[in-house]
C-alpha cells in the first residue's frame, strides 16, 4: 500500500489542513446531491427506483422498496450462530452505554414559579447503513439500538441493494435482532431525500443518522432544515499518536483496518520516533493497495503531535505508548479516544459498547458520537405562580424597550388589581 511521510512544520494546524486536503470535500458533490433530492421530492418512488437502477443494481429491475417482515425473520433464523452471538453481545454493550447517556427531567424552583427541563424522544428515526463494497450489520446495531434506548417508537433502516437488487442477508438479520421497525432497499442521496420528505412507500422521519459516503452526508446536510441529523459521519479517518518503544505490529493492523473503508478514508500516525515510523512504513507498504490516504508524520515531540491532533480533530484517536497515553486527559477533540496498546479501533467499531457513528472531516471540533441525545428533544415547562407580579415588573420595561407593547401588556395583565401588588 502506498504510504507517504510528512514532517510537522512550525504550524501544527497547517499540517492538519494539509492532511485534510488529501480527501475530497463535501462541497464537491453539492450540486449533484441537490439535483437528486429535488428529483425524489417531485418523483417519489419512481425517482427512487430510477436511481437504484443507475447506482445500485447496474440497470437491473429493483425489488420492492420495503423488505417484507417475513424476509427479515428468515434472515435472522439463517444467521450463523457465531455471528448472531457476536451481534447479540454488541447489542447488549451498545444498549448499556447508550442508556447511560439518558438525561433526567429536572426542575428549577424559584420563589413563586418553576421551570422544568424535560426530555422526550422523537417519534421516528431512520438509520442509514452503507453498502457497496461491504455489508455493515454493526452499523445497524449502533444506530437502531441507540435510537431504541432513547425511546424512539419507530426506527427504520435503509441500505442500498446490491446488483441482484437485494440487501445483504446479514444486515437484514441484524435489523430483526436489533428491533428495526422496517427496512428499505435504498441508498445514496436519494434515500436521504425519501426519508426527509417521504414518498408513496417511504414515510418521512424526524431524525436521520448513520455513516455514508460524501453524497449521503452532503444530502443529510442539505435536508437538515427538514429533519434532524446526527452530523457529518462520512468517510473514515484515524490518527494515532505513538510514543517510542510501542509495538508497530498491532498499530499497523489498526491503520490497515481503517484503510479497508477505501476511497476517502484518511489514516495517519504521528510520532517523534523515526525508527518506529520506519517500522510502520515497512509493514503498511507490504499490504494490498487501497484507495485510502495513508500518511506517517514525524513530529519534534509528543507535545507537537498533540497539537496536530487537536487541530485535525480525528474521528478515531489512538494513544499508544507511555508518553502518548499520558496525553489522554488533555484530549478535547476526537470522535472516540482509544488509550493503550490493546485498545484497537476495531473494538470500538464492533463490540466495546462505544458508538462507531462518529464525527468525521474534522467535525469532532464541535460534534459528538451518535448517542441517545440525537434522538431526544429538550424543552421547558413553565409554571408561573405567586411571583407573576414581580416577574412582570422586571420584564415589562425590557419588552417596551424592544417595541413589543402587547408583550408588556400581557404580563401586566397578570398583576393583581392592575396595581402591581
Amino acid at each position: 500500500m502506498r504510504c507517504e511521510r510528512l514532517t510537522v512544520s512550525g504550524d501544527p494546524a497547517g499540517t492538519a489542513r494539509e492532511l485534510r486536503s488529501l480527501v475530497a470535500a463535501p462541497e464537491s458533490v453539492a450540486d449533484q446531491v441537490a439535483e437528486i433530492i429535488a428529483r425524489v421530492r417531485t418523483g417519489g418512488d419512481d425517482a427512487l427506483r430510477f436511481y437504484t437502477r443507475q447506482f445500485d443494481t447496474r440497470g437491473g429491475a429493483p425489488a420492492a422498496l420495503r423488505v417484507p417482515d417475513a424476509e427479515l425473520e428468515t434472515a435472522l433464523q439463517r444467521l450463523a450462530e457465531p455471528i448472531r452471538s457476536g451481534l447479540a453481545t454488541a447489542i447488549a454493550n451498545v444498549h448499556r452505554v447508550a442508556e447511560a447517556g439518558l438525561g433526567e427531567d429536572r426542575t428549577v424552583r424559584f420563589g413563586g414559579h418553576e421551570v422544568k427541563l424535560r426530555e422526550a424522544p422523537v417519534w421516528s428515526a431512520a438509520i442509514y447503513v452503507p453498502g457497496g463494497r461491504a455489508a455493515y450489520p454493526s452499523t445497524v446495531v449502533m444506530g437502531v439500538v441507540t435510537a431504541r434506548a432513547a425511546g424512539v417508537p419507530e426506527v427504520v433502516v435503509c441500505a442500498p441493494p446490491g446488483p441482484d437488487g437485494e440487501v445483504d442477508a446479514t444486515v437484514l438479520g441484524a435489523c430483526r435482532l436489533a428491533g428495526a421497525s422496517a427496512v428499505y432497499r435504498m441508498g445514496g442521496a436519494q434515500a436521504i431525500a425519501a426519508l426527509a420528505y417521504g414518498t408513496e412507500t417511504v414515510s418521512p422521519v424526524d431524525v436521520i443518522a448513520g455513516p455514508g459516503n460524501l453524497y449521503v452526508q452532503e444530502a443529510k446536510r442539505q435536508v437538515s432544515g427538514q429533519v434532524g441529523i446526527d452530523g457529518f459521519a462520512g468517510p473514515s479517518d484515524m490518527l494515532a499518536i505513538v510514543a517510542g518503544g510501542a509495538d508497530p505490529g498491532p498499530l499497523a493492523l489498526d491503520m490497515l483496518g481503517q484503510a479497508e473503508h477505501g476511497e476517502g478514508s484518511l489514516v495517519v500516525a504521528i510520532s517523534d520516533d523515526s525508527e518506529l515510523l520506519e517500522a510502520l512504513e515497512a509493514r503498511i507498504s507490504d499490504a494490498p493497495e487501497t484507495r485510502a490516504a495513508v500518511r506517517l508524520v514525524a513530529a519534534a515531540d509528543l507535545e507537537q503531535a498533540l497539537a496536530v491532533s487537536e487541530a485535525f480533530a480525528p474521528e478515531h484517536l489512538q494513544l499508544i505508548g507511555a508518553g502518548a497515553e499520558e496525553l489522554a486527559p488533555r484530549v478535547s477533540r476526537a470522535g472516540c479516544l482509544f488509550v493503550g496498546p490493546a485498545s484497537g479501533t476495531a473494538f470500538g467499531d464492533y463490540i466495546a459498547g462505544s458508538n462507531h457513528v462518529l464525527p468525521t472531516n474534522g467535525a469532532a471540533r464541535f460534534a459528538s458520537a451518535l448517542s441517545t441525545a440525537h434522538f431526544r428533544r429538550r424543552f421547558t415547562e413553565v409554571r408561573i405562580g405567586a411571583d407573576a407580579a414581580e416577574l412582570a415588573r422586571a420584564a415589562v420595561p425590557v419588552a417596551r424597550a424592544e417595541g413589543f407593547e402587547l408583550h408588556a401588556r400581557s404580563m401586566e395583565a397578570r398583576i393583581e388589581d392592575n396595581g402591581g401588588r
